[in-house]
């Protein structure tokens, strides 16, 4: 994470949490992307939680689920017609969870900034310019934003870290990850944040390190880089695997995704940690108290 993000995170404030619109209790969320696979996932997680609410439903105006119930695929009137009006989808909301498409995710976050509603953001693919808009953003509203909201991700991340210390000498580090063919950004946003994690606890940058492709007579591994390979095939949720190669040994942490199932259970939690928080920006590290650990 930037800069500017970590500075950033660290005045972020928190005051009373708002009063749903309509006086009922829980948390009411708004869903982009509400017709498509990972939108669907978050309405049926929304649904079957205990204290969260489905009050919106986003998507793009040439979508066929337009004007339908948002909740009709699982055979459940939610009433929340999915709509493409922002202002409406926005209106009873007090946080939005968007996995969408970069571009898409930044006119959400600028209806999010200009009516106070809070946002969870899992899209990947952003341009460095791009995240410092969301950061800029978080000066008004508050936002969860990773690449990944799976917990399980998250710990495994927080594994990396601790590797990667351990490991500092002697260990080379590649980074593997797989997903479906309709997928459109390489690497993964997870892998990136890997090598950003892993990175940061050896004291390197990144952009300064990273390799992420080879091709031909390539001379000898440099012992400072971390390596990236993609894959992409089938119906892979996502698979990504860490290599510490060594000298008579190594050592692969590595986190298996079956279903999305485990990015809507993390965004929830993302939601219940946003509220009472005015502004400020956060990753999956500050919701599950994973960063000083």
């Amino acid at each position: 994470m930037s800069k500017g993000t970590q500075t950033l995170r660290n005045v972020a404030v928190t005051g009373a949490v708002q009063p749903p619109p309509d006086g009922s209790t829980g948390h009411h969320v708004a869903v982009a992307g509400a017709s498509g696979r990972m939108g669907q996932m978050l309405i049926e997680a929304i649904r079957a939680s205990g204290d969260c609410r489905l009050a919106g439903a986003l998507d793009i105006a040439s979508s066929p689920a337009i004007g339908n119930d948002a909740a009709a695929f699982l055979g459940h009137a939610s009433g929340v017609p999915v709509t493409a009006d922002l202002a409406a989808g926005l209106a009873h909301a007090q946080v939005l969870i968007d996995f969408t498409r970069p571009d898409g995710t930044l006119a959400h976050l600028k209806a999010c900034r200009e009516r106070g509603v809070n946002a969870v953001i899992g899209t990947t693919g952003f341009t460095e310019g791009q995240k410092e808009q969301i950061a800029d953003a978080a000066r008004d509203i508050a936002i969860v934003m990773a690449p990944n909201m799976s917990v399980g991700v998250n710990v495994t991340m927080k594994l990396l870290e601790m590797a990667a210390k351990a490991l500092a000498t002697g260990y080379d580090i590649e980074i593997i990850e797989a997903h479906h063919r309709h997928k459109v950004d390489a690497p993964s946003g997870t892998a990136l944040k890997m090598g950003e994690v892993i990175a940061q606890a050896l004291g390197r940058d990144l952009r300064e390190c990273a390799v992420y492709e080879r091709h031909g007579h390539t001379g000898e591994r440099h012992a400072s880089t971390i390596g990236f390979s993609t894959i992409r095939g089938g119906d892979i949720v996502g698979d990504h695997t860490v290599l510490f190669a060594g000298t008579g040994e190594r050592i692969e942490i590595t986190h298996k995704s079956a279903s999305r199932a485990t990015y809507a259970q993390g965004s929830l939690r993302a939601v219940r940690f946003l509220a009472g928080r005015r502004k400020g920006l956060f990753d999956m590290f500050d919701v599950l108290g994973l960063r000083d650990a």
